[in-house]
């Protein structure tokens, strides 16, 4: 079989609240909504405060009067309240009562619920482009946040600029059949694999991308590249767009950019079998440990080997 579909939105994928972006530039309607508005903290490790499931939100209006050049507008919920985001220490829920721990995305994004999800990933990236992004790329000034943390504007000659993000594709290669392609980067200790990713460099199409990527790291030609899906990968900034190929088993394989150290074909037999197993934080002694479900990774993983 040479195509298929993922089986399910990518965790970080999911939409949980309203956006509101036409709440961004009414400065009147986020000073009205301030007070009472909820407040996502992320502290400077990108850690948040978790309590059965859902982020921990405060009030916002114990944070500041209203909002401030560190505050990022995240969305509104179904009641109507506002939320923010800011780079703080975490503080504990006001329900004294209530367990919490404290996680970063990576871990506490496969039991988040879809709010919390979503807004998560919109607060953890904005924090992350805001935190490198203060002086103008033009002329070296300091910048200022504006519409509500969605932009930061030059206050000399008034350029604009909007939060970066850096696109990368992440393929499944596979022969048409039931063996597909699973590397380890250099990187990463023995028995760890996963699928071939890079960055999409400036005039290149997400498709050219996957086949120049797959040469430069595995030395494969591949073709009929097909979309997948995509998930937001605040790590400090990037989206990850997913494909799958064909590629043949009988090429074989050259690491010419450094960054694989082996690759193997595996059939669909072996996938099911690790994905049993677990993740990468298994304890098995399979020779195979793949990605955790945060990762879009797994789920392209998981689609293609649960085909007949």
């Amino acid at each position: 079989m040479t195509d298929f579909e993922l089986r399910n939105v990518p965790l970080l994928s999911r939409v949980g609240a309203d956006r509101a972006d036409v709440l961004r530039t009414d400065v009147d309607a986020a000073v009205a909504g301030w007070s009472d508005a909820l407040l996502l903290r992320v502290d400077h490790r990108s850690q948040v405060l978790i309590s059965g499931g859902r982020v921990v939100l405060g009030q916002a209006a114990k944070y500041a009067a209203k909002p401030d050049d560190h505050a990022v507008f995240l969305g509104r919920l179904e009641d109507g309240r506002h939320v923010w985001g800011v780079r703080a220490a975490l503080e504990a829920p006001e329900d004294p009562e209530a367990e919490s721990e404290v996680l970063d995305l990576r871990r506490a994004g496969t039991v988040f619920d879809d709010v919390s999800a979503q807004l998560v990933s919109t607060a953890t990236a904005l924090l992350n482009w805001h935190d490198q992004a203060r002086f103008s790329a033009v002329d070296g000034s300091a910048t200022k946040s504006a519409k509500s943390g969605w932009s930061r504007v030059n206050p000399v000659n008034g350029h604009e600029e909007f939060p970066r993000i850096d696109p990368a594709v992440i393929c499944l290669v596979h022969d048409g059949h039931d063996r597909a392609v699973l590397a380890r980067q250099t990187m990463w200790p023995e028995r760890l694999f996963s699928l071939l990713a890079g960055f999409v460099e400036a005039g290149e199409s997400f498709e050219s991308c996957v086949v120049r990527e797959i040469a430069e790291e595995v030395g494969l030609s591949v073709r009929d590249v097909r979309y997948l899906g995509s998930q937001p990968w605040p790590f400090p900034r990037s989206l990850m767009v997913g494909f799958h190929a064909i590629g043949d088993p009988e090429q074989e394989f050259s690491f010419n950019d450094g960054e694989i150290a082996e690759a193997g074909w595996f059939t669909r037999a072996e996938v099911r079998a690790a994905l049993a197993d677990g993740d990468w934080s298994s304890d098995s002694p399979s020779r195979l440990l793949l990605p955790g479900s945060i990762s879009i990774a797994r789920e392209i993983i998981e689609s293609w080997a649960a085909l007949d």
